[in-house]
């Protein structure tokens, strides 16, 4: 087998246990208050410091690729988050338990992005594609993972299968150790003054802010969506509510497979416009979801707009990341750094700005927000692609 193949394999596996994770932290909740008498207030302080352990993973991998390789970055985070999922079910403190939740957040943060720079690196044709089907496998572990625990829960307790899934994890440790990687690309020391430049380099930031919007949007559809729907004028019960946001995931797995194939038929500039249309449909749909004007039944609508969004949100990062890639070969894994870290700011002060204009205004007009962060996404792509096409 090609040497390249086997790397990809890789990033494959790395991105595959990073949907999964992801994942399996939202059943987890639940045992950690009734297993250690959790307060609310406790709860939060790990949903914060997962995101937080995200954000310092996606700040550090990129530097550490550059002057490492993805050899030891993929093997040790993938070591950090097995560790923290075992830690996380088998003590009783809370103070280990938010270091379990930071090294999670830490690792993943770094395996996602690790994962997209190496597959960056290695395709130096037609990255977009390639990035495409890379974040496919995020999806099917993503969607796997609630399978999975149906399956083992009838013979396991959520304990187990949380150290059953820390154990899995060390199976791709060995396989990182056995096959060969891209080189690191400055192993001597890194080049500072190439990345400083980053900050003066306009498309670059403005790549950044894309990924602002896109990031943010893709939070806001995963957190508010369900409440949403479960609003008084909407109606749907929460079940129905939560069960549809599984539409969302599998129309951006599902959207990504088709990118594989758009992206060798159309610019890829043209594919990202085609999607962020479908995010604003999509929005547009939720906002009438309930309407008169829509005569659809709402959870018809609501189901429709939900895979707008998500066929909409297939495109972004893996269309503004090979850009980034082809803009840096050289730090791509840096640049990956830079761009991401934006994203995820855009992630957390869009979501919170969300939450204090619904609690505001009603969670009625969380759609408008949808809309007007989409439009301002479309006209900032618009300028930086245009600005890029002068320049060059």
């Amino acid at each position: 087998m090609k040497k390249t193949t086997l790397q990809i394999l890789a990033a494959y596996a790395g991105m595959l246990l990073f949907g999964i994770v992801m994942i399996s932290l939202g059943t987890v909740n639940t045992f950690l208050k009734e297993q250690f008498a959790l307060t609310n207030t406790q709860l939060g302080s790990l949903a914060a410091l997962l995101p937080f352990g995200i954000l310092i993973g996606s700040l550090l991998f990129g530097p550490f690729a550059d002057r490492f390789g993805y050899k030891y970055l993929l093997t040790i985070c993938t070591l950090l988050v097995s560790a923290g999922l075992w830690m996380m079910v088998s003590t009783g403190t809370l103070l280990t338990i938010q270091l379990a939740f930071l090294l999670i957040g830490l690792g993943g943060g770094a395996i996602n992005g690790g994962t997209n720079a190496m597959v960056s690196d290695i395709n130096t044709e037609n990255k977009s594609a390639a990035l495409s089907l890379l974040g496919v496998f995020y999806g099917i572990g993503a969607l796997g993972m609630p399978l999975l625990t149906g399956l083992l829960v009838k013979i396991w307790t959520l304990k187990q299968i949380i150290r059953f899934i820390a154990l899995i994890l060390l199976i791709p440790v060995v396989y990182f150790s056995l096959i060969a990687f891209p080189p690191p690309k400055h192993s001597d020391k890194l080049p500072m003054s190439q990345i400083k430049a980053f900050f003066k380099d306009s498309i670059l930031i403005g790549f950044g802010f894309i990924l602002f919007f896109e990031s943010a949007l893709e939070g806001m559809a995963n957190n508010w969506s369900a409440t949403y729907l479960t609003h008084e004028s909407i109606g749907l019960p929460n079940t129905k509510a939560v069960m549809f946001l599984t539409f969302l995931v599998a129309a951006i797995t599902v959207g990504r497979l088709i990118l594989g194939w758009a992206l060798r038929k159309l610019s890829s500039v043209k594919v990202l416009y085609i999607c962020f249309s479908l995010i604003l449909f999509g929005a547009i749909g939720l906002y009438f979801t309930g309407s008169r004007i829509l005569y659809s039944a709402p959870s018809v609508t609501a189901a429709l707009s939900l895979i707008l969004l998500g066929l909409g949100f297939s495109a972004g990062f893996p269309v503004v990341l090979a850009h980034v890639g082809e803009r840096y070969p050289d730090l791509s894994g840096s640049a990956f750094s830079f761009v991401l870290v934006i994203a995820l700011i855009g992630n957390t002060l869009l979501n919170y700005l969300t939450g204090i204009m619904t609690s505001s205004f009603g969670i009625q007009f969380y759609p408008l927000l949808l809309i007007i962060s989409t439009l301002i996404m479309m006209i900032l792509a618009y300028k930086i692609f245009k600005s890029q096409t002068t320049k060059e």
